[in-house]
């Protein structure tokens, strides 16, 4: 039977750590390129290495560190699994719960500069009457909750954790918004108890194309857009998800031995989903974000185990999801695929909108634009 506690957390990498990434950096054996060929065959080797000198002599983990356990973290067991996440009460009595959750290669670092403006908006220049109650789980798997110790943890799994960790903290009607893994989290959190959830809020996309040549007859310019970015992106940036849905732990061996392995995969995603108008992960995301981000993968040692969510859910992938009631709304971010035929087939789509900035990272590359649609759409249904 599970530990019900919830249980104070805080954030403590050893110093021994520390050193020892620094260490692994200092003596990285650098593979070749060839010339003249950017980031087409993945992340050049001169752009790495200027990244990996910068993580090993100029990003200061303490101070991420530091600002992490500035927020109330917790941990508790679900379903035989340890549960990290955040918790921020608002000072708002009337404040909604709010579920929010991340994807990979994304954490709960993804979140830090829209974890104020929702639970507190009265201090960051916002309405009151729009205040949340935010819980932000690290999914199981996934640095602070991982590794997880069995198979079966795919993301219906983790809905249900979700569910159960809302109903422990004593939240009984609650939204739920996520991107990435979390825009399937969340919806399916809502097919599970839609007598709680009031409101499901994603960015990105809100279901995908079955291949029926009639759901995409007649699609405006912009969807056609970005039908075909989806389309380029299976044929063209979907080995990562191949490899870590087929062979999670062949791929986790470099990913955990190697810091530089491991920064590698997951600044690739950002040079590739982040804002298109943008060269270079870090004009669309702050350099040393990214960094805090990868470090968590990097000190929890959960590659494989974050990778092992893309395994579980492999046998789904295509598949619909029965049709939900739940009030949903879709923010579509430059260089997302949400298309707003698709998200209504399977969804009671209330609330859609589309912005010019920003991009798949959209809690940290515009987090003024998310909290902002986040605060519209639910604002209708407190």
């Amino acid at each position: 039977m599970d530990d019900r506690t919830i249980r104070p957390f805080r954030v403590e990498v050893a110093q021994a750590q520390l050193d020892d990434l620094r260490r692994r950096l200092e003596v990285t054996r650098w593979p070749d390129e060839l010339p003249g060929v950017g980031w087409s065959y993945g992340v050049p080797v001169g752009y790495l290495r200027d990244l990996a000198e910068y993580w090993r002599t100029s990003f200061d983990w303490r101070l991420w560190e530091s600002t992490l356990n500035g927020f109330p973290q917790f941990s508790t067991t679900i379903d035989g699994q340890n549960v990290h996440f955040l918790h921020l009460r608002s000072p708002e009595p009337d404040a909604l719960p709010l579920i929010i959750t991340h994807g990979w290669p994304g954490s709960i670092v993804e979140f830090l500069h829209v974890l104020g403006p929702l639970s507190d908006p009265r201090s960051h220049g916002g309405n009151p009457a729009d205040a949340f109650h935010v819980v932000a789980p690290s999914i199981p798997g996934f640095g602070f909750s991982g590794p997880t110790t069995e198979p079966g943890w795919n993301i219906e799994r983790v809905a249900r954790a979700w569910a159960e960790l809302m109903a422990r903290l004593g939240y009984d009607r609650y939204g739920a918004q996520g991107g990435d893994s979390g825009s399937v989290i969340s919806p399916l959190l809502g097919h599970l108890a839609p007598e709680r959830v009031v409101g499901i809020h994603v960015n990105g996309s809100l279901g995908f194309p079955t291949g029926d040549p009639a759901e995409l007859s007649g699609l405006n310019d912009a969807d056609q857009a970005r039908l075909a970015a989806l389309e380029h992106q299976l044929d063209d940036g979907a080995g990562y998800a191949i490899l870590q849905s087929t062979r999670p732990q062949t791929v986790s061996f470099g990913l955990t031995d190697s810091p530089v392995g491991q920064l590698a995969w997951i600044v690739e995603k950002f040079k590739e989903w982040t804002d298109p108008s943008f060269d270079l992960p870090e004009e669309a995301v702050d350099r040393d974000l990214i960094l805090a981000n990868v470090s968590v993968y990097w000190h929890t040692k959960t590659a494989a185990s974050s990778a092992r969510l893309y395994k579980e859910g492999q046998s789904g992938w295509g598949r619909r999801a029965p049709r939900s009631e739940v009030p949903s709304g879709v923010a579509v971010f430059p260089g997302d695929f949400g298309i707003r035929r698709i998200a209504e087939r399977d969804n009671n789509v209330v609330h859609w909108s589309e912005f010019d900035r920003g991009g798949h990272f959209a809690a940290m590359e515009a987090p003024d634009l998310l909290v902002g649609d986040v605060r519209t759409f639910f604002s209708g249904l407190r």
